[in-house]
């Protein structure tokens, strides 16, 4: 009995070393893909017929293949397309992939999500600020943005939650995250605890951000 809680122990001291860069991963993503993904709605809406066609087979292609994939490509894509060994030359060029990766991928999700927000807001609203005055800018900031926030969080809520998962992934490019470190443990010990102890991390982890996140939907309720 003392044996399996030592082993317990250690599983979770050892896991948390892990699960420190499964946050660095999902809180740059974050950063990276949120503000991204608004500049890619931006292009998807635009009236400039080349820039909206670039930003729609981007979306395309992100939504459309594997993630896994999406991580290879950047990894290993300078070497192939220009036979530039970044691996070697550049400091933590794999963690540097898997941001790039993630960020690429999610912002592309997060700009269909924005873009369904803002075209349900009705157009009298944009007419009705034209004829206060309002520039485009202003209007976009202060009433389009305002609304399209208050209605996309729930999707952008479950892409979040599905981000705590998909760091797992990073294990294509053989980046150290909590899942790969449990899967490795795992196989020293031959004992499946530390995949079900990752397993726990990641349920505690999702149901902070969706407390977090239901706490900042209620915060926004004041918009409708």
């Amino acid at each position: 009995m003392k044996q399996g809680f030592a082993n317990f122990g250690n599983i979770t001291k050892q896991l948390c070393k892990g699960f420190g860069a499964t946050l660095s991963i999902f809180f740059l993503t974050m950063i990276i893909s949120l503000p991204l993904g608004l500049l890619v709605t931006f292009g998807r809406m635009t009236k400039i017929t080349p820039i909206r066609w670039i930003t729609k087979i981007y979306i395309s292609i992100m939504r459309g293949t594997p993630l896994m994939l999406q991580l290879l490509v950047v990894f290993f894509g300078p070497y192939y397309l220009f036979g530039i060994k970044l691996a070697s030359t550049v400091p933590h060029y794999r963690f540097i992939a898997v941001i790039i990766g993630f960020s690429l991928n999610y912002a592309a999700y997060f700009a269909e999500i924005y873009r369904s927000g803002i075209e349900s807001i009705p157009a009298g609203q944009r007419e009705a600020a034209k004829l206060l005055g309002y520039t485009r800018g202003q209007t976009f900031a202060k009433i389009i943005l305002p609304q399209m926030i208050k209605r996309v969080m729930p999707p952008v809520t479950n892409e979040i939650i599905t981000l705590v998962k998909d760091t797992s992934l990073a294990f294509v490019l053989s980046y150290m995250e909590m899942f790969t470190m449990a899967q490795q443990i795992a196989a020293t010990l031959t004992n499946v605890m530390p995949i079900f102890v990752a397993g726990v991390f990641y349920y505690i982890f999702n149901y902070l951000v969706a407390f977090v996140m239901e706490l900042i939907e209620k915060k926004l309720n004041y918009y409708q």
